[in-house]
């Protein structure tokens, strides 16, 4: 099951628009404390930059949304990043975007126009991740069936992030939580039930 999308990895893009530098970085983040570490990094770097406007939104339902003008009027730049990310359905994300001023005026339009670009733009760049509700199980069985099983869960792409040779044979075994119990099902047939489950963890991927 998909339980939220956010970006793939950390980017920084850039826009020239009416000889304003816009500097884009985007970041996938777990907490709000995570994101607010990444923007002091940002204001840290570019503390010469006449802005650096975040916007973040965090949690599977998005239960945090927060963004800042730092400076320009009111509601032109961090306003509509949050509102583009909440638009396009992503969360766990920071995105803080710097201003150099090039001496030109966009004017409260061309304002938004600019942030709400410079934040696709990063976005584009990132690439989009379903995160999904997973499990990693950990199985044991005797080695006669290792090649039936291999078999299965390459053809029905489950991933085995993990194989053990002692005894019997131990993989463990990476799948969606939704498809848990048709693969022990099909792992219980294929070794008549000579199957051993050492541990079932469930994690977001």
């Amino acid at each position: 099951m998909i339980l939220y999308k956010t970006l793939q990895k950390e980017v920084h893009t850039e826009l020239v628009i009416e000889r304003s530098r816009f500097i884009a970085h985007a970041k996938p983040v777990g907490t709000r404390e995570e994101a607010e570490a990444y923007l002091a990094q940002i204001r840290e770097r570019y503390k010469d930059a006449t802005h650096n406007v975040p916007a973040m939104v965090i949690g599977d339902g998005m239960q945090i949304q927060w963004g800042s003008d730092d400076g320009e009027p009111q509601g032109t730049s961090g306003a509509p990043m949050v509102q583009y990310l909440v638009k396009e359905g992503i969360t766990n994300v920071i995105i803080v975007v710097t201003r150099y001023f090039g001496g030109i005026k966009l004017g409260t339009g061309g304002l938004v126009r600019a942030y709400t670009s410079a934040a696709r733009q990063a976005v584009e760049e990132a690439g989009i991740r379903e995160a999904r509700e997973m499990v990693r199980l950990t199985v044991s069985f005797a080695y006669p069936h290792l090649a039936l099983i291999e078999r299965l869960l390459a053809e029905e792409s489950h991933i085995t992030e993990d194989k053990q040779f002692a005894a019997d044979v131990t993989l463990v075994i990476s799948t969606e939580k939704e498809r848990e119990a048709d693969l022990l099902e099909r792992l219980r047939g294929i070794t008549k039930g000579g199957i051993e489950v050492v541990s079932s963890e469930e994690y977001v991927g």
